[in-house]
């Protein structure tokens, strides 16, 4: 092969396209990838990663709070919000430059610039050092991500209506911040900024907070938030968003219908994402795409020209980093020739790093009864378990889902502390089909948070857990 001839050219170094790479080089595959900006793409450099590191400084923030509640006493505690900032870029500079480690290390071929299709197996990367250069491929994987959406009527400025991107700049913490979406996105950076400081409102255009998460589990983060000090308008209209001066003023339709002018220094807009698919040349070549832009492909991931495969939020897939990465092993054990099975997009864990936590897999409770399952649902508060109250955090439960006829868990939900760590027992149940009464009779570590998920276990099983 010629330096520019490979087996498979990435476009896009995110967590589908970089592990893809790393997956090509471990079974042989001669590799290419090509990335404009930093390796890593959104999740490491401007969204998960630097999010969380945001999110654990908040978090340690509340508990120095409490600490006398344990018995230390900390003097004038305060927040340096450059501080936090400092620590997440090392974060992610420790994080990118892992990511280089690995394609070194699998002897990836990282092209800095501009990738575009130009014709069959041909990518053109315009390079940033100046120049062009033609890479020919077998297989080329499209992984280019996505970006923030606006609203027709509200434009991101960057300076008063932030995007998830350019909260991540900010310089001082805003005295109130309007956040427009309640999704992961929206909960996340309004838990943050009400930590540090910030007077926060958010607006959900659906009837509740995390709307595509359980029904109680909304309805929990709802009370937390407002207790919280959060100004929470679900089912509410953004009418209209003006700049003036120094802040942002919002008019809001809200539930009841009453309209009410927000005023805030700063706004930010998290209601989802576009697809990066425009002046790359999909059309040109003949890929298929939805009418929101995303690129359509089949069940193993393949576009509608052959040869080229698409993985990550540019398809309509769940847009989380952990099935990008998913979705790039499939594409690459499949063009090495390995036996695959399509992803079962129904039993993907989510996790949302607001305060209290979030994390669910499989069915809600509503839309397991919508699919026509005879349900039965076990709970259990975090108040009861001992290691919750060790740690002087009790907010919360665990919610199992299981069919009754069968007694199979559909769903596993969780809302309390540390449950993005332990979403990961839910998970396998459900990947290998577990019940209410396998999962009770698997033991506990006491004490632990994870109890909990046995107790709910005993709840969807017998109809009582033990310790309450």
């Amino acid at each position: 092969m010629s330096e520019t001839r490979y087996d498979v050219v990435i476009i896009g170094s995110g967590p589908g396209g970089y592990v893809a790479a790393v997956r090509a080089g471990q079974l042989g595959l001669k590799t290419a990838i090509v990335e404009k900006q930093a390796l890593g793409g959104v999740c490491l450099n401007i969204g998960c990663i630097p999010t969380k590191a945001l999110l654990h400084s908040a978090d340690m923030l509340e508990e120095l709070k409490e600490s006398k509640k344990f018995g230390i006493t900390i003097e004038h505690v305060s927040f340096d919000l450059m501080g936090a900032m400092k620590h997440k870029q090392t974060v992610v500079r420790q994080s990118t430059q892992g990511v280089a480690f690995l394609m070194k290390k699998n002897k990836i071929d990282v092209i800095e610039g501009w990738a575009t299709l130009a014709g069959k197996n041909q990518v053109k990367v315009a390079l940033n050092k100046g120049g062009e250069q033609t890479l020919e491929a077998q297989h080329i994987i499209i992984a280019t991500g996505a970006h923030p959406r606006q609203l027709p009527h509200v434009q991101f400025d960057h300076e008063r209506i932030l995007s998830s991107t350019s909260a991540l700049e900010l310089k001082e913490v805003p005295k109130s911040l309007l956040v427009v979406g309640a999704g992961a996105i929206g909960v996340e950076f309004a838990s943050m900024f009400n930590s540090f400081g910030s007077a926060v409102t958010i607006v959900e255009a659906l009837p509740r907070l995390v709307p595509l998460e359980d029904e109680e589990i909304s309805a929990e983060l709802t009370k937390v938030f407002k207790k919280r000090g959060i100004n929470v308008l679900t089912g509410a209209k953004l009418n209209s968003v003006e700049v003036k001066g120094d802040g942002v003023v919002a008019n809001v339709t809200d539930s009841s219908g009453k309209e009410q002018q927000v005023t805030v220094e700063r706004m930010l807009l998290g209601i989802g994402i576009e697809p990066n698919t425009a002046g790359i040349g999909l059309e040109e070549v003949g890929i298929k795409l939805d009418k929101r832009g995303f690129i359509e492909v089949d069940e193993y991931l393949r576009t509608s020209v052959e040869g080229v495969y698409a993985i990550g939020d540019c398809i309509n897939t769940p847009w989380l980093a952990h099935v990008a990465s998913a979705e790039g092993l499939l594409v690459i054990e499949q063009i090495a020739g390995q036996h695959v099975e399509p992803i079962n997009y129904g039993k993907i864990p989510a996790c949302t790093y607001c305060n209290p936590e979030i994390a669910s897999v499989g069915l809600s409770e509503a839309k397991a009864r919508e699919l026509g399952y005879e349900v039965k649902v076990g709970k259990f508060p975090f108040s009861a378990n001992g290691k919750a109250r060790i740690l002087g955090d009790t907010v919360g439960f665990i919610k199992i889902v299981s069919d009754k006829k069968y007694d199979e868990v559909l769903g596993v939900h969780m809302i309390g502390p540390h449950v993005t760590e332990m979403i990961s027992e839910g998970g396998m149940a459900l990947s290998h089909e577990a019940t209410g009464e396998s999962m009770m009779h698997t033991i506990h570590a006491h004490p632990t948070l994870y109890e909990a998920i046995g107790e709910a276990a005993h709840a969807v099983a017998t109809g009582a857990a033990i310790h309450i």
